[in-house]
């Protein structure tokens, strides 16, 4: 399976590229049948055995190791969801055959890079990946016509190259210090305590940092989330972000958590500086998308605070929390695309009685807001409640504490984006307005059903969850 996770996108990226000009509009429903099929095979994947051993002859020619395991398999559906969620997305609101086009292209070449972040190894493949897709998401931030948005794509680029650095560095050393940069040789080299080793995860750290936009390197994301095209917003919040820096932390941390070191306690307080910080960030925005991304900023936070907690419970937790964060966050932003497509506005305080003319867009908003605040029963309170429990069981009783207590931050500005949008009185230049349309709505839908679901199946999931191996 490895290796066809590769082959199918790059595949696709051949077809579309080689249709006629005048077929090049279905490029969108190519794409949109690829992440399908990913995101249904990598559901089935664990109930069915299949044979793929007539293409270990490509692993041998690629040079690097594919392996997949419950976490890749998180990846991989997160992926799909989100990537279908931003070609409906981009459907709506692209104007032109040409930018639905181009939009599809990108979108497979971070998959490409995505699936084999997932997948690898060894620091120098995983670096390589998380390069692939971090590129394309700059290129698509700056699709949109304006000086925002390519503001925007040059913070994340400078970021990015910033990033680049630390880790081509940290490799370098690892070369040098132990021979080996597979992810076995990261925990030897540990172990051995040598200042070299410590220098060089510090360094691989710090990149993986700058790519999740954990505070204080979260300067990029901001303008890069409000500022880009709706589509772009949605793919961008629901998946890069995490896979290219969350993912590959999480990937990481059992190997660098098994040598005696100040690794945990890194990792709690970054993750606790970026949840508060991006929370209080939130509470001060009038931009719909502005808010949303300060959001993502402090979930991410959560996630990274989680990966310090009891080692039975912290990656599952931290696992689940990243899908949550995946369909709720992609579902926000699609949200925020019906209302910016239907008032031509991000600015909430010119918003407000909206639920009277957009009632599902407001609905499915409310569970998309509840679950990211943690209330139950909906999924995001579950993987909150991992996440307080691993932390508190690890015996660290304070960041459990944060933990709670960012959560009412965030319920209190998830709060005030109801209320400023859909609730109080209409305004008079919106009484014409009407909800979205269809391929806007069924990606709310489908998102919040799933946030439902999962959250009531809970105690049916758990078990699978703790005993996957993730």
């Amino acid at each position: 399976m490895s290796d066809i996770l590769l082959l199918l996108p790059f595949l696709a990226l051949i077809v579309i590229n080689v249709l006629p000009r005048s077929a090049r509009g279905g490029a969108w429903v190519v794409c949109l049948v690829l992440f399908a099929v990913q995101t249904v095979g990598a559901c089935l994947q664990p109930f069915v055995t299949l044979d793929w051993s007539m293409l270990q002859p490509l692993e041998k020619a690629l040079g690097f190791t594919l392996v997949v395991d419950p976490l890749s398999i998180m990846l991989f559906i997160t992926a799909g969801i989100a990537g279908m969620a931003a070609l409906l997305v981009g459907r709506a609101t692209h104007d032109t055959t040409r930018a639905q086009f181009t939009f599809a292209n990108l979108l497979l070449i971070a998959l490409i890079g995505m699936n084999g972040i997932a997948m690898v190894r060894d620091l120098f493949s995983l670096y390589v990946f998380i390069e692939v897709t971090s590129v394309s998401a700059v290129i698509l931030v700056a699709l949109r016509d304006g000086k925002e948005a390519y503001e925007g794509a040059w913070k994340y680029l400078l970021l990015s190259a910033v990033a680049t650095v630390l880790m081509l560095t940290s490799i370098a050393l690892f070369l040098l210090g132990t021979g080996g940069i597979t992810y076995a040789d990261l925990a030897t080299a540990l172990a051995s305590g040598t200042p070299m080793a410590w220098i060089a995860v510090t360094l691989f750290l710090a990149g993986l940092f700058v790519k999740s936009a954990m505070i204080p390197f979260h300067g990029w994301l901001a303008d890069a989330y409000s500022e880009a095209s709706p589509a772009v917003s949605v793919f961008l919040a629901g998946i890069v972000t995490k896979a290219t820096g969350i993912f590959a932390l999480m990937r990481l941390a059992p190997a660098m958590m098994e040598a005696a070191g100040p690794v945990r306690e890194i990792l709690l307080v970054a993750g606790a500086v970026t949840a508060v910080g991006g929370a209080f960030l939130s509470l001060t925005q009038s931009d719909m998308k502005r808010m949303l991304a300060y959001s993502s900023i402090s979930q991410m936070g959560y996630i990274v605070m989680a990966l310090g907690g009891d080692a039975k419970l912290a990656l599952a937790a931290a696992a689940l929390h990243f899908f949550n964060h995946t369909v709720s966050k992609a579902q926000l932003f699609a949200n925020a695309a019906a209302l910016e497509t239907r008032l031509g506005t991000r600015d909430m305080d010119r918003m407000g009685g909206l639920a009277a003319r957009m009632p599902v867009t407001a609905g499915t908003s409310a569970v998309a807001t509840l679950s990211i605040a943690g209330l139950p029963p909906l999924a995001g309170f579950w993987s909150k409640l991992l996440i307080v429990i691993a932390l508190w069981t690890a015996g660290q009783y304070t960041f459990a504490i944060i933990a709670i207590l960012t959560s009412l931050v965030t319920l209190g500005y998830f709060l005030s984006l109801q209320r400023r949008v859909f609730f109080g009185t209409l305004r008079a230049e919106w009484d014409t307005v009407r909800e979205a349309g269809a391929t806007l709505l069924v990606p709310t839908l489908a998102l919040a059903f799933i946030t439902v679901a999962v959250g009531l199946a809970f105690p049916v999931l758990l078990p699978i969850l703790l005993g996957g191996g993730i």
